[in-house]
């Protein structure tokens, strides 16, 4: 289960702006989500930029790496200690594939592909006979919410939550891009050998896209959550990998859009 210390805002991923209250224009000091460049090497060459909000760094490059169907070892700061910079270490890299298959990305993520089809990154059928009760699906967004230290602080974050078949938070990230958010969980699972997440569930703060179900599916997480709806290209991702999708989780209500049997009233 998640301890206490790791739900704490961490180090810089806030700034302090000045704001006008509107009524009454008080001019005062209120806290915004940092956001900057992250870029991503592996095996010293450049690969990707992302927009993020800093912290878990490491394991965003991970997360990274692994949901484009490359196969890191180990990622840190690189030995020219560049800021905003993580080197990754991966094997079997081919840096032209992935130079033809990569633009500058930001928080947006998919928009950042090359080439329409390095959209779909191969992935096997999800595997796993996980079920689990509706009470319990229902409350995680309100588990993952009361645990989002960052947006309490700013208002501004994504968050993705990573959860054990009986609910206990075992890990949360937030950050500025929804897809960020959910790399750094999957760079903390692949950190501690937990791939694939066979028996967990992935709970995320938003809407429910392509790439994050895309993203699931690489990390082999038969169930997801999310608070917004699900886009119809995500449903027929999730359909087509065996992944149980749940949008607009919240008072007790759900829609289920794939996989139902993994739902138990």
């Amino acid at each position: 289960m998640i301890r206490q210390s790791e739900t704490a805002v961490p180090p810089y991923s806030t700034g302090a702006v000045e704001v006008v209250r509107i009524p009454g224009g008080t001019v005062e000091r209120d806290q915004a989500a940092a956001e900057e460049p992250l870029e991503i090497r592996v095996n010293g060459q450049p690969v990707a930029v992302t927009m993020r909000t800093p912290g878990h760094d490491e394991e965003l490059a991970l997360g990274f790496c692994v949901s484009e169907g490359l196969s890191p070892t180990e990622a840190a700061v690189p030995e020219d200690l560049a800021v905003n910079t993580v080197e990754v270490t991966a094997s079997d890299f081919d840096i032209a594939s992935v130079r033809r298959n990569f633009y500058t990305s930001s928080s947006c993520g998919v928009c950042g592909k090359g080439a329409i089809e390095a959209v779909a990154v191969e992935s096997s059928p999800v595997e796993g006979r996980l079920r689990v009760a509706a009470s319990l699906i229902s409350e995680l967004p309100t588990t993952l919410r009361s645990a989002q230290a960052t947006f309490a602080a700013t208002g501004g974050l994504h968050a993705t939550g990573l959860f054990d078949p009986l609910g206990a938070l075992l890990c949360l990230r937030e950050d500025v891009g929804r897809h960020n958010a959910l790399d750094k969980v999957i760079g903390w699972a692949f950190r501690r050998r937990a791939l694939p997440l066979t028996e967990a569930i992935l709970c995320v703060s938003g809407r429910l896209s392509f790439e994050l179900v895309q993203k699931a599916a690489v990390a082999g997480c038969p169930l997801v959550v999310a608070v917004g709806a699900p886009s119809t290209l995500a449903v027929e991702l999730a359909r087509d990998r065996g992944i149980t999708l749940c949008g607009f989780v919240r008072d007790g209500r759900m829609n289920v859009y794939s996989e139902p049997w993994r739902v138990v009233p």
